[in-house]
């Protein structure tokens, strides 16, 4: 998998940054797109949360008195 390189512009106004932006994801490819999409989606699932764990299986067996 390839790394994102990170890529530093200046623009005037928020709108400028926008537009760059747009027509950045407008020329990548469809495959170019996924490979994003699958980069970021492996940076948010790595699994070492707590979450991520599930729960623990946890049980007892226990002798019931007869009384």
């Amino acid at each position: 998998m390839k790394c994102m390189e990170p890529v530093v512009a200046k623009f005037r106004t928020y709108q400028e940054a926008e537009e760059a932006t747009r027509e950045f994801y407008r020329r990548l490819t469809p495959a170019e797109r996924l490979e994003i999409l699958f980069q970021l989606r492996d940076m948010h699932i790595k699994g070492d949360d707590a979450a991520s764990e599930g729960l623990a299986r946890v049980y007892r067996i226990t002798q019931l008195q007869r009384g």
